[in-house]
């Protein structure tokens, strides 16, 4: 009984700790900034396949990606040295 309640714990604990790791691989800068989310700061490491092309992109193309109000909070960021 003692041996099954100690699995069930270890259980309990490694799934916790997997959840935490998987959540954790897919953080950029990008969703770091209000208005950014998962799905668009796929869409945008989708498009241009790297923060720093995200970077040097112009705002008609970020525009054309995620939209003229999500180019602008990403020049925004860009511009004040957050992205």
């Amino acid at each position: 009984m003692i041996q099954q309640i100690r699995n069930e714990a270890h259980r309990f604990a490694i799934t916790f700790h997997r959840n935490l790791r998987s959540k954790a691989t897919f953080q950029t800068t990008l969703t770091d900034l209000p208005g950014i989310g998962k799905t668009t700061s796929k869409k945008l490491l989708s498009h241009f396949r790297s923060v720093k092309k995200i970077r040097e992109a112009s705002m008609e193309e970020l525009a054309a990606v995620v939209g003229a109000n999500r180019a602008k909070i990403i020049q925004d960021a860009r511009d004040s040295g957050e992205l």
